[in-house]
């Protein structure tokens, strides 16, 4: 993709967000705290997640994405073997290496404000391998560019999901 979204703030989910968010991913969420990321197209395509769930469950992966084109397109990706190349290339490439572990240390920064889950990994393979492209480019979005390498460089390769418009309806907020 020549242009990536561009980076949106966080906010408070409304009803409706989180009525999309159960539309997205056809099951209700759970533990969502914000929407970390908003489509091009309006829609919630990143939801920050609690460290816990409301039992007490821990949950690790802070952002999540939702949208079910991003999703298909990403496991498009992992299908054709980026995972195995972006793993491979932090084995030869020390710089790759050095900033993919620093995305690692802001993702835990950024879950432990929320709750800190002793001995709980990031998320998506970090530090040290490529597990999942979903959590890396929900991570890029979330933060923003530059955080991420290898979270950046997947949604380079992505093509831009929103183009047809909303991959669902979002419902109506509720007239005052």
């Amino acid at each position: 993709m020549e242009t990536p979204p561009p980076t949106t703030p966080h906010t408070e989910p409304t009803d409706a967000d989180l009525a999309t968010v159960k539309e997205q991913l056809g099951r209700t969420p759970r533990g969502t705290r914000a929407i970390a990321h908003r489509c091009p197209c309006g829609n919630p395509d990143v939801v920050e997640t609690s460290p816990r769930l409301p039992d007490g469950t821990p949950f690790p992966t802070l952002y999540y994405l939702t949208c079910p084109r991003a999703n298909s397109a990403i496991g498009t990706l992992e299908a054709d073997g980026v995972m195995k190349d972006m793993t491979a290339r932090l084995a030869e490439d020390a710089d790759l290496a050095a900033a993919y572990r620093k995305a690692h240390e802001d993702y835990l920064e950024r879950r432990d404000q929320l709750g800190v889950l002793e001995n709980f990994p990031s998320a998506g393979g970090m530090p040290d391998r490529v597990k999942c492209l979903h959590v890396l480019v929900a991570h890029s979005l979330a933060a923003g560019p530059g955080v991420n390498p290898l979270g950046d460089e997947a949604i380079g390769m992505l093509p831009e999901w929103w183009r047809k418009g909303p991959c669902v309806t979002p419902p109506q907020e509720s007239q005052k």
